[in-house]
């Protein structure tokens, strides 16, 4: 059997110079609440979810500093990273108790392309409460999507370390397989790898409420001023909305809704959708087609590797 650690997804943190341009940002038009926020380092909760944070922002050079998943229990750690050490990757923080709000037990370590990933459980409830009708807020984070020069080789060791299974796959007959979707419960997908000139993060995405909410978010945050580089639309690969929008430091967030759900894992098996159709980026019509330049969009600054943040 598989063995398989993780249960979802918790936070993505981020490395940005103008720390308090972005920081307003996430908080006034993105939609967050700031939970803390200590000597340039923040850290953001959607209002629906449980989690104690799903963005934290911290003061430096540009980067993606980690993405954090969450495990069952302590012993689930505890099992993966001996696996890991076992294997040869590299740890960078073994595990032990959490100092970030919320406690819990956890553990770092590089995955293949040099980036840094957080396991941990027994992080404490946050008090969330249900989000309104009409109200444009994100309800959790979604997902997040990463570049990689080499996906194939980031799928397999995502699949083999950490047991996320493939979902489906968006495909080109001139360049070959360009995302992979993968999931770790019964969501589309957590986690993606999209083929990149680099490692970079590609985007992170946020649920909101309904198709309603979704729209309204959109508007609210085109409205503000904040560069919408595709979208308002909904893909094929995992039947979601989508609306992509630039932060202030040119990192790519997105609103979407209603991602599809693999009720019956034993059925489910991997699509590969042809980007050469249109419904497959779009099924509404409403976006700008797929481009090479809408692609490019996403393809962010080069990360920082094999190299932990200082916190």
């Amino acid at each position: 059997m598989t063995f398989s650690p993780i249960t979802h997804l918790r936070h993505v943190d981020l490395a940005v110079p103008d720390y308090r341009k972005q920081l307003d940002f996430y908080t006034s038009t993105w939609g967050l609440t700031k939970v803390a926020d200590d000597d340039g380092i923040a850290f953001l909760a959607a209002e629906g979810s449980p989690e104690q944070y799903i963005v934290r922002l911290r003061r430096g050079d540009k980067r993606m500093d980690l993405v954090a998943f969450g495990a069952a229990s302590a012993a689930d750690v505890d099992a993966l990273a001996e696996r890991l050490i076992a294997a040869g990757v590299t740890i960078v923080r073994e595990p032990g108790d959490l100092d970030t709000p919320g406690g819990g037990y956890g553990l770092r370590f590089f995955d293949v392309d040099g980036r840094v990933v957080e396991v941990s459980s027994d992080v404490a409830v946050r008090q969330h409460r249900r989000v309104e009708e009409r109200e444009s807020i994100p309800v959790k984070l979604s997902h997040c999507v990463v570049n990689s020069p080499d996906p194939d080789r980031m799928r397999a060791w995502y699949a083999e370390h950490l047991g996320f299974r493939l979902t489906d796959t968006l495909w080109s007959p001139h360049m070959g397989d360009l995302m992979y979707f993968m999931r770790c419960n019964d969501w589309h997908h957590s986690f993606a790898i999209a083929r990149g000139p680099h490692a970079s993060l590609h985007h992170a995405s946020f649920e909101m409420r309904g198709v309603e909410e979704y729209m309204r978010g959109t508007g609210r945050v085109k409205r503000a001023g904040a560069k919408l580089t595709w979208g308002p639309g909904r893909h094929s690969a995992g039947d979601n909305t989508f609306s992509y929008f630039h932060d202030p430091h040119g990192n790519t967030i997105e609103y979407t809704t209603e991602l599809e759900r693999i009720l019956d894992e034993d059925a489910w098996h991997p699509g590969i959708h042809d980007i050469t159709d249109p419904l497959t980026a779009d099924q509404w019509g409403t976006a700008d087609p797929m481009s090479e330049s809408v692609a490019k969009e996403q393809f962010n600054d080069p990360d920082v590797l094999f190299s932990p943040p200082p916190v």
